[in-house]
């Protein structure tokens, strides 16, 4: 009997040396990062631009957050909402991540979103900006990077209202959830400062047969045009409205970005725009600058706003990891610290509201050769309102 409890009592030890072990290499075992973001179409120059930034932090800590290494997965999202929740799983179910970095497209976020929610995995969005995943989808372990697209349109909205003067205006997107997004924060800005939006012009997604509706603009005449478009439809957006000769009576308002990552292509046609963003060129503070000189050593090209969110996400990850000496299953810790803390962004500083989104300066931009420099701050610590987040 002895001999039995005693062979007993050393399995029990081993089982827990075994369990204390796991839980010590919780925080020492490589991280699990999942990319998944766009690496074809429209918003590929994104995508690797997200990627960029997220490295760069990385790199800058040695390659490693509170001591431990980062193992990249990468998934491209294609942009469709309808593989969304597949190509999601891929990270979740088949590779494990401990964390998903994604992505671009509001739809496709949106069943990230609720992949994240339904099986707790830690995930950071670096740029769309679907207001529903800081809204009705918030969670503890869903934090934004970048935006809501509610901010830089209402910033917009107030700008063409109230520092220009406009009265009357037209939106134009492609009807989506970021279009629709964008076109009603600038609604709801532009007309809390005395101005109207006659009508809301939309196209399907990635469509970019611009024609009949830049006909139907020209022929109403409004004050201004707000339009929301990304990546290689914003190119094309923009060269067609000069073309069309409307940038001469009638200015092309939109969020930054209309005109980030895509000012080489668009050359004269975007000149003089003004733009409202999270993210400028100018704004020469000390953290920017090395920000900047870091990143063309790297890659060889010059930093952008999905650059900046990429390289935050990163931000905020450490910021978590630092908190539970790099052991993501501690929840309650992770969250926590995020909440509670002051990213040190190129951006200028910001702090996350209690739905998880950054409550940042909007800053009014000007397209100056190949920049959008620097105008003014249009706002100021902007929150989204986060109508709909119950935590």
């Amino acid at each position: 009997m002895t001999t039995i409890r005693t062979a007993r009592l050393a399995l029990t030890a081993i089982a827990f040396a075994a369990l204390a072990s796991a839980a010590g290499a919780q925080g020492t075992g490589k991280l699990k990062v999942g990319l998944m973001l766009p690496y074809s179409g429209t918003y590929t120059a994104l995508g690797v631009a997200i990627e960029n930034g997220f490295k760069l932090y990385v790199d800058e800590q040695g390659g490693k957050l509170s001591g431990r290494e980062i193992e990249y997965f990468k998934v491209d999202d294609e942009s469709d909402p309808a593989k969304a929740t597949d190509n999601v799983n891929k990270l979740i179910k088949r590779d494990n991540v401990d964390v998903i970095v994604g992505t671009v497209h509001s739809g496709v976020a949106m069943a990230m979103a609720k992949a994240a929610k339904e099986s707790g995995t830690v995930l950071i969005v670096p740029n769309a900006g679907a207001d529903a995943v800081t809204g009705p989808m918030c969670a503890p372990n869903i934090f934004r990077s970048s935006f809501s697209n509610w901010q830089p349109a209402f910033a917009m909205g107030e700008v063409a209202a109230k520092q220009q003067g406009k009265k009357k205006a037209m939106t134009i997107t492609w009807k989506y959830a970021a279009g629709d997004e964008s076109v009603n924060g600038f609604k709801e800005g532009f007309e809390k400062n005395g101005g109207k939006v006659d009508k809301q012009l939309t196209l399907p997604f990635p469509n970019v047969e611009f024609q009949a509706l830049l006909t139907e603009i020209a022929a109403a005449k409004p004050d201004a045009v707000y339009a929301f478009f990304a990546g290689g439809g914003a190119v094309k957006f923009v060269k067609d409205y000069q073309a069309a000769g409307l940038n001469k009576t009638i200015p092309l308002y939109g969020p930054g970005f209309l005109t980030d990552g895509t000012l080489d292509a668009q050359g004269d046609s975007a000149q003089g725009m003004l733009t409202t963003l999270h993210y400028a060129e100018g704004l020469n503070t000390a953290r920017d600058n090395a920000f900047r000189v870091a990143y063309a050593k790297s890659f060889k090209l010059q930093p952008d706003v999905y650059a900046v969110q990429g390289y935050d996400a990163a931000q905020m990850l450490g910021v978590g990891l630092a908190a539970t000496k790099g052991d993501i299953s501690k929840k309650a810790e992770f969250t926590g610290a995020i909440e509670k803390a002051k990213i040190d962004s190129p951006r200028g500083t910001f702090t996350m509201s209690k739905s998880h989104n950054p409550v940042q300066d909007i800053y009014l931009r000007k397209v100056d050769g190949k920049e959008n420099k620097l105008v003014s701050t249009a706002i100021k610590g902007l929150a989204d309102p986060a109508r709909g987040c119950r935590m």
